[in-house]
């Protein structure tokens, strides 16, 4: 499993195991083929770990899941941020900085059309009551955490452990706080990990960190914007089975917006709970149409 990437090295952990990771470089029958944390590969030569050692990635194995951005919404160049993550943790401040629908309605997009379970995890809750900012989420049934700096971590913790978790969040809504208070040697860590490639692990790179009790955290760099121009309509409705079903029997060329542009669209036929839940996936449907702000 690749585990740190640095300037034209990766750090893998050898069966997975975060005491046994060697330095490796890509092989150059791979080309340009991408390679990111997450990334499961095959290695060849020196697989010893010694210092100034380097090992040969020569095959990238099929992803399972991989959470994907665009720089703005009209960028055609994807950006693979995290390959095989099991759930992605979308980190926000309930205040200072204020919360934001859009950016957790864009991550929640990603997260589905890449295959990820996604789970909000809500920090600073000593300064905002959370229940208002998650009841625009309720009816997709998104877990919630709550991760200010009174709340014990122990429910993240079991949540996380065994799994391999990506972290995104906006700069400064105290995800490396929360970082170090899952993984106690975290900062040892980034330093251990990093330290097997060119120079030392920065914010602008990805890391994955062993958890305690086992599993990966893959801490990603803050981000400024969640650029979705890689997803489509159909990309959002497939990761919900039941909606997709219903939606076969809407008109062709439907958006599933609802009237004006579609009075015909297949979900307004739905009632009571399922309808919610429709009305829910209608809302991320829009945030994909719209043009985000990200402020």
């Amino acid at each position: 499993m690749v585990v740190s990437v640095d300037r034209g090295r990766w750090g893998c952990a050898l069966d997975g195991e975060p005491e046994n990771v060697v330095v490796a470089m890509r092989a150059r029958e791979l080309g340009r083929t991408p390679i990111v944390v997450g990334d499961t590969v095959g290695v060849v030569g020196d697989l010893t770990g010694r210092k100034d050692t380097l090992a040969r990635i020569v095959r990238v194995d099929d992803r399972r899941t991989v959470l994907r951005r665009t720089a703005d919404d009209t960028d055609p160049y994807e950006r693979i941020v995290v390959a095989n993550a099991q759930q992605l943790l979308i980190v926000t401040a309930l205040a200072d900085p204020p919360p934001r629908t859009g950016f957790v309605e864009r991550a929640l997009i990603a997260a589905y059309a890449g295959g990820l379970t996604p789970v909000l995890c809500l920090t600073k809750s000593d300064l905002a009551d959370p229940d208002e900012f998650t009841a625009a989420f309720a009816d997709l049934d998104v877990q919630v955490l709550l991760a200010g700096r009174g709340d014990p971590v122990d429910e993240a913790r079991d949540l996380l452990t065994g799994h391999v978790t990506a972290l995104i969040g906006h700069s400064g809504v105290g995800k490396s706080t929360l970082v170090n208070r899952l993984v106690p040697d975290a900062n040892r860590a980034t330093g251990v990990v990093s330290g097997v490639g060119k120079g030392r692990h920065t914010s602008t790179q990805s890391v994955a960190l062993w958890l305690p009790d086992g599993g990966w955290v893959i801490d990603t760099p803050g981000i400024r914007s969640f650029g979705l121009a890689h997803i489509s309509t159909e990309d959002v409705i497939d990761a919900f089975p039941d909606l997709a079903d219903v939606v076969e029997d809407c008109p062709r060329g439907c958006t599933h917006l609802g009237p004006p542009a579609d009075p015909e669209c297949a979900l307004d036929a739905l009632e009571g709970t399922a309808h919610r839940r429709a009305m829910a996936v209608r809302g991320l449907l829009a945030d994909l149409a719209s043009t985000p702000d990200w402020a």
